[in-house]
């Protein structure tokens, strides 16, 4: 135990070292912190969205659903790869404006398209909700991790607390740099060992992939496939739609966009990304090992799958060395979040409402709140009780509503007006949250046939389309002057 423990350890304090090492030759002010002087070269770009991709949603999350769900676990496999493959057109343009007009946030990009500080603020909120729960995937994430690894001598919530304050600490003093460097390590090491427990555990198990699928398929007829209801197809495909079409909406993935030195980095990592994304299937190797091997573990206990197998599988300095990779995991995307989330706070909410505030101000304000979001994401962390992947998912309902307006702003002649735009978040958002409080699913509505297992945000997205047309037609004049924006 003691030795798993010192290797978890070792694995925060390389972290924390790493992201305040990054600070050091560099004056820390808004440009620097949030977007890295806009300097980085293809190679960090690709470390920093895969850091931010890969995440314990990747290490926790993906072994969890394939364990507890078997066949709708691919559907990981498909969004990213779309989100993938678009981003090659999608994101040089955005860099392109983003530098042209020294814009800093996702909420920026939307308010000077629109010329709209109030859709900024809007678009601010709703990014504000999605990162939230994102945050505390990766805490909660960080709690199981550091738990097993340690073989309970320090618990979850200890775990959370010191995440949180490891977080704080390097988010504060190097920001995005701090992110960069320590993405460095973290996906060397996941790299290897999700390679490594995705190749070994079948054989050893079950000598080869093919007697891990037929050992299953006796054991659970049908659990490799996709269910007539519930999981779906209809399910997948909406669900794939939905996480693609929104994969460069949350706050930090498109901020971290602004980063790099010039927009081919984007083209050149758009052909390599889906390769990577090939390690998810380890990942969904591991949790298919774990069906048979360490059965019974339902509700958020299947995220557990992962540890159950490894510490049944391997000696104790193994399991340490499973737990520092994971703390890299959370850490890296959870730094990501955290800058984000206080400069959408800082930057898109309170400088508006102040408008002598300039960068050093600006700047200074986020450092600021960075514990005060740690924070009140611990506390979510220390009382939720959901997945891994429903965590992940209930944010995508969210972030998918700013896709409509924003593939608009990217035409030669903008159909949406300010006011659709804004209308259009909003019905979305509300629809998503109104489902999500109430408790309410479409599959409570049989009239519906198949298409009672439609992804709840896709339907809030149709809403949303509607919505933004309707008031679209209604606002013509105003799209016709917004076009000389930008």
């Amino acid at each position: 135990m003691s030795v798993a423990l010192a290797i978890v350890a070792a694995g925060f304090a390389l972290a924390i070292g790493l992201g305040l090492y990054a600070r050091l030759g560099r004056e820390m002010g808004l440009e620097q912190w949030t977007v890295g002087g806009r300097g980085f070269g293809t190679a960090l770009v690709f470390l920093l969205m895969a850091g931010e991709i890969y995440t314990t949603f990747t290490f926790l999350g993906g072994s969890g659903i394939a364990y507890g769900k078997g066949g709708p676990a691919y559907y990981i496999l498909c969004y990213l790869t779309l989100a993938y493959v678009t981003s090659y057109w999608l994101l040089p343009p955005v860099w392109r404006y983003a530098k042209q007009h020294g814009l800093y946030t996702q909420p920026d990009f939307f308010a000077r398209k629109y010329g709209s500080p109030a859709l900024g603020m809007l678009v601010a909120s709703v990014g504000l909700v999605a990162l939230v729960p994102y945050l505390v995937l990766q805490l909660k994430g960080l709690g199981i991790i550091v738990s097993t690894a340690s073989y309970g001598a320090i618990s979850s919530t200890a775990a959370v607390w010191i995440g949180a304050a490891a977080l704080t600490a390097y988010v504060v003093v190097s920001g995005v740099h701090g992110s960069a460097w320590t993405a460095v390590i973290k996906d060397t090491t996941i790299l290897a060992l999700v390679i490594f427990l995705g190749i070994y555990l079948p054989l050893h198990y079950y000598g080869s992939y093919d007697g891990l699928f037929r050992a299953i398929e006796a054991a659970k007829p049908g659990f490799l496939a996709l269910p007539e209801r519930g999981q779906s197809p209809v399910w997948f495909s909406t669900t794939v739609l939905l996480t693609a079409l929104g994969g460069y909406m949350w706050p930090h993935t498109f901020a971290s966009l602004y980063t790099a030195r010039e927009p081919g980095a984007f083209r050149r990592n758009a052909v390599l990304l889906p390769v990577y994304q090939l390690i998810n299937l380890f990942v969904f190797m591991i949790g298919f090992t774990a069906v048979l091997q360490v059965p019974g573990l339902a509700g958020s206990e299947v995220d557990l799958s992962l540890f159950k197998l490894s510490l049944a599988s391997f000696p104790p300095w193994f399991i340490g060395l499973i737990g520092a990779t994971g703390v890299l995991t959370a850490l890296v995307p959870g730094s990501m979040i955290l800058i984000a989330g206080v400069t959408l706070v800082a930057n898109n909410l309170v400088r508006p409402m102040r408008p002598g505030m300039d960068d050093a101000a600006t700047a200074r304000l986020c450092k600021i709140l960075v514990p005060v979001l740690a924070l009140v994401c611990v506390g979510f962390t220390l009382s939720g009780g959901d997945t891994i992947v429903q965590l992940l998912l209930m944010g995508y309902n969210f972030v998918t509503q700013l896709f409509p307006c924003f593939i608009a702003s990217l035409l030669p002649r903008n159909p949406v007006s300010r006011p659709a735009a804004a209308a259009g978040i909003v019905a979305g958002v509300a629809t998503v949250a109104a489902t999500v409080l109430s408790g309410f699913s479409l599959s409570k509505l049989p009239i519906l046939g198949p298409l009672q297992d439609v992804n709840v945000g896709v339907a809030a997205l149709v809403v949303n389309l509607a919505v933004t047309a309707a008031v679209a037609r209604l606002t013509r004049a105003d799209t016709a002057s917004q076009a000389q924006v930008a």
